[in-house]
């Protein structure tokens, strides 16, 4: 289920009246920003032209993130998986993201190592952000993305699949067995996925791996999460 998202997807148009009315943020120095990112000062300096040719106040709040995620669904309703990756970009829980937030974690997604990688998703996934994964919480995202891709995607899907997603996932990722996924174990069971696709292709255990593959597989921004 890889999404081919742009880069512009945070970078819709704000109201004239709104932006005329905002006090405008600037965000810190890029040379800073370079030092704490996997971004150039260059690339930033394009992200940033960018980010506030289309946002002027420096910042993004919820319901704007959705409507930008929602042009790229357009057969579907994307605003329940828009939801919870705005709160995973909404670190500190402001109802808005800045420039240097969403710089961040686009530099985790497209650049960072594996194990960043898998933290930001384990973080996107642990909605009430107690540390752990349960299985309310993931057949929550599981049908947002269902939702947001519509009713025609292709295979169409049964009707119980996002229940047979989260069987399976949870067989895969809760090692003891306790009803919850913690970080180690994600990434513990990441990386055995990852094993599997190394493998020739004779040899890879699909009846076990291909469904919970495809949903770890989906990604906001085009970055595999394992």
């Amino acid at each position: 289920m890889n999404i081919n998202i742009s880069m512009s997807f945070l970078l819709d148009k704000i109201e004239d009246e709104l932006e005329l009315t905002t006090v405008c943020y600037r965000p810190e120095g890029l040379e800073q920003l370079e030092a704490q990112t996997n971004f150039t000062k260059r690339e930033l300096q394009v992200l940033y032209r960018g980010f506030k040719n289309e946002c002027p106040s420096g910042v993004v709040n919820e319901e704007t993130f959705k409507q930008i995620y929602a042009q790229f669904f357009p057969h579907g309703d994307a605003s329940m998986y828009a939801h919870y990756l705005f709160n995973a970009f909404d670190t500190a829980q402001t109802g808005s993201v800045k420039f240097e937030g969403f710089v961040m974690a686009l530099s985790t997604l497209l650049r960072g190592t594996v194990h960043e990688k898998l933290r930001w998703t384990f973080n996107l996934y642990d909605i009430n952000k107690d540390g752990y994964i349960n299985k309310e919480e993931m057949m929550d995202i599981v049908k947002a993305i269902y939702d947001m891709m519509g009713k025609y995607t292709y295979p169409v899907l049964k009707e119980d699949a996002p229940r047979l997603h989260v069987e399976v996932f949870f067989q895969k990722m809760d090692k003891n067995k306790d009803g919850v996924v913690t970080l180690d174990e994600f990434i513990e069971s990441c990386q055995e996925v990852r094993t599997i696709l190394l493998l020739p292709r004779k040899q890879r255990r699909w009846s076990d791996a291909t469904m919970f593959i495809s949903v770890l597989d989906f990604n906001p921004l085009q970055v595999s999460g394992c």
